[in-house]
């Protein structure tokens, strides 16, 4: 078995490289460690990392903060947000220093917030101000408008396999439709699908991100995170746009 086939092989069945997957593994360690009663330094060196350096030169983009931040549910980190309405229904907003994290669509301005509190749990929520009401407006303006594109700084938090679906559903064209199975060739993993299904089940940056073209083998609608019917209103919307 040659190394190159062995990795064609492997990335085909995990969609990573066989180093990518060590370091999403590491990553995936590393943050149930902190989740629990280790220290940082503990976590680091329990999940594999050969050094503190290593680590975290890698943590921003593992975590979205710091180490010690993560292990407080995200506590000192100032999250903005704002509730507005879209013809989906409410929509609710919320940036990081770093970018937009979270877009979240629902029935229920309240519950959404609680939604937003709940992936956040530590963190300091700040409700909106002017500049940030005009974040909010080009988020609501590019759902009523699908064609025109999103130009805000997005703050991306998944693991390197889910990084990769998302961004393969950021090159989805807007008023298609693609299947599970296409993703996962598109990211080099045929047999992927499931983790595919999962990666875009995991997503909180609707429409940014746009799960919902991903459809089922047969063109059936599946399941969304914000209900099927507003899945097929927005497919709607971006096929007649």
């Amino acid at each position: 078995l040659s190394p190159g086939y062995f990795h064609r092989i492997f990335k085909a069945h995990t969609g990573l490289t066989p180093r990518g997957y060590a370091t999403a593994h590491r990553a995936k360690r590393v943050r149930e460690a902190l989740a629990g009663e280790n220290s940082v330094t503990e976590a680091i060196y329990d999940a594999g990392f050969s050094s503190s350096g290593r680590f975290y030169e890698a943590s921003n983009a593992m975590l979205g903060m710091t180490p010690s931040s993560f292990r407080k549910g995200g506590a000192k980190e100032a999250i903005r947000f704002a509730i507005g309405e879209t013809t989906l229904g409410a929509i609710l907003v919320a940036s990081s220093a770093k970018g937009v994290a979270a877009i979240l669509l629902g029935d229920d301005p309240d519950a959404l917030a609680r939604d937003l509190q709940d992936r956040f749990p530590n963190a300091t929520l700040i409700g909106a101000d002017a500049e940030y009401e005009a974040i909010v407006a080009k988020v609501v303006g590019f759902v009523e408008a699908p064609e025109v594109s999103l130009d805000l700084p997005l703050d991306v938090r998944g693991t390197a396999f889910q990084q990769r679906v998302w961004q393969a559903l950021r090159d989805i064209p807007v008023g298609q439709t693609v299947s599970y199975s296409d993703v996962a060739e598109r990211i080099g993993a045929p047999t992927a699908m499931r983790a595919v299904a999962g990666a875009c089940a995991a997503n909180k940056l609707a429409v940014a991100i746009p799960c919902h073209r991903v459809v089922r083998n047969d063109g059936a609608f599946s399941g969304y995170a914000w209900g099927v019917e507003r899945k097929r209103k927005l497919l709607a919307m971006e096929q007649a746009a």
